[in-house]
């Protein structure tokens, strides 16, 4: 190796490319990316190895599988139309957000004109830091009936808690109280004949490195049902290997909105990698104290990181505890 090159360590190179260590050694895994190996044996990125995983980091940023992704860095087109479709749809419905925010300031600028001052309701909403609840209730045992209120909806929100805090409780009174909500239990049911958007995220998941299941395709036919709203999961890892999971998770964060937002109640570190959140998502924690729940950042030192921690394992560990739940017990 050039000593006088910039090489980096694998959590340098993630942070600096926005991903997650964890992506990094998919990348690897999958033959798309090959770091340098130092003396000592250990992985280091160079010039080349970051400009190769930023092209794989970019290409996934617009929804290709990691099988795409390689496709398309071997010169074959096949699968860029519809993630570019999906993409200029996204961009869009972001041009017609920020496109109804510009009105609202035009108004707002007109009213000034003409001597009025604007309300004090519509200059805070404008700023988008209040926002009205999208969902309230009284929370159920093991609470005491304290007021929750839900706001800031994002595409994806975890939920975790250890057993016996009331993460699934508190999950069916946020299907029962947002807007069309729907709770997916753990017992799934049959799945469904498979519609073509089934069949079109299956063969994605696939290419990502997914092995098709019953338990994939009956969790597939509720996140593509057309008529669906906000969708709260039971334990979103039941029945998924780890491989299926890493590879779901991709599938989610490309094709979740906060117009039909995901509630995932998990405790699998492969569906919430902790240096993978993005902006688009959020982390509700039941404490294992009964305090009331609360959002949580994801970033070492915040309040409640470590009880999201300690909360969450990888598949082999979480399968051990497969099927047990915490039990109300019997009153005297």
């Amino acid at each position: 190796m050039n000593a006088s090159a910039p090489y980096l360590s694998p959590s340098e190179a993630a942070r600096r490319l926005g991903v997650s260590a964890k992506a990094l050694r998919l990348y690897e895994q999958r033959g798309l990316v090959a770091p340098l190996r130092t003396a000592a044996g250990w992985r280091a990125y160079g010039p080349d190895e970051m400009a190769r995983a930023g092209e794989i980091a970019a290409l996934r940023a617009l929804g290709l599988s990691l099988a795409q992704v390689a496709r398309v860095l071997g010169g074959d087109s096949q699968g860029l139309e519809p993630a570019l479709a999906a993409h200029q749809a996204r961009l869009e419905g972001e041009g017609r957000r920020l496109a109804h925010l510009a009105r609202q300031v035009r108004d707002l600028r007109a009213e000034l004109a003409a001597g009025r001052t604007p309300a004090i309701g519509d200059l805070v909403r404008l700023a988008g830091t209040i926002a009205d609840p999208v969902a309230a209730f009284d929370l159920p045992w093991p609470w005491g009936g304290e007021r929750f209120e839900l706001r800031d909806l994002r595409a994806i929100t975890y939920i975790v808690g250890p057993l016996g805090s009331g993460k699934t409780r508190l999950a069916m009174q946020l299907a029962e109280a947002l807007p069309g909500g729907r709770f997916l239990p753990l017992d799934r049911g049959a799945s469904p004949p498979p519609t073509a958007a089934v069949q079109a995220a299956m063969a994605w998941l696939e290419e990502e490195g997914a092995h098709s299941s019953p338990a994939l395709f009956v969790l597939l036919a509720a996140l593509e049902d057309p008529s669906r709203a906000a969708l709260v999961v039971d334990m979103v890892e039941d029945g998924l290997d780890e491989a299926t999971q890493t590879a779901l998770v991709a599938y989610l964060r490309k094709t979740a909105s906060a117009e039909r937002p995901l509630f995932l109640m998990t405790r699998s570190c492969a569906i919430l990698d902790l240096g993978a959140v993005g902006p688009g998502e959020a982390i509700l924690l039941c404490p294992a104290n009964h305090s009331l729940p609360m959002r949580v950042a994801a970033i070492p030192g915040a309040p409640g990181y470590e009880a999201v921690a300690t909360c969450l394992a990888p598949p082999e560990v979480r399968a051990r505890t497969h099927g047990l739940i915490a039990m109300r017990p019997p009153a005297p």
